[in-house]
């Protein structure tokens, strides 16, 4: 009796690690198809993020002049958001390296928005606007100069705040 019992449960444990083996080979088999897919999934490049920013930072001086603080507001947090995603998308790049260096400047215009003081607000952008470039010489991209807006790409949009 005892004999059976323990060919029956020997079995038993043969079945049940056949059992998880072939678990475990089906879950390695999906991790891997969804490694693949991961590595073919689209990423944007340090280009389309530079555009990103150059776009917020030209809508952020027209919030800012005309004192819409809610849209500046707005803009300087994504802005910020666009370097994080930088920051993740593009680990490892040595000129991304730099990216560092504009949060200062990021934060010296979100406290002028902060405090809603325009001339604040003139001084912390220019200071935005020379970190930009003083990043791009010493990553090899000072070619790309960027400045404060004269005249807003966005005929279709009304900066001045709802009163």
């Amino acid at each position: 009796m005892k004999r059976t019992f323990l060919i029956l449960f020997s079995f038993g444990l043969v079945a049940c690690n056949n059992q998880q083996t072939d678990q475990i080979k089906t879950l390695q088999s999906k991790i891997d198809s969804l490694e693949i897919k991961l590595a073919d999934t689209y990423k944007p490049g340090l280009g389309d993020f530079m555009g990103t920013l150059q776009y917020h930072h030209s809508k952020l001086w027209f919030a800012g002049k005309n004192e819409n603080w809610k849209l500046a507001d707005f803009e300087i947090h994504e802005l910020m958001e666009t370097v994080e995603d930088i920051e993740t998308f593009h680990t490892g790049r040595k000129d991304i390296e730099m990216i560092n260096m504009i949060k200062p400047a990021l934060d010296s215009v979100n406290n002028a928005i902060a405090q809603q003081n325009n001339e604040l607000f003139e001084s912390s952008f220019s200071f935005l606007t020379n970190t930009c470039n003083q990043c791009h010489q010493a990553t090899g991209y000072e070619f790309n100069r960027v400045k404060t807006p004269e005249t807003s790409p966005f005929s279709n949009q009304d900066f001045r705040p709802i009163e």
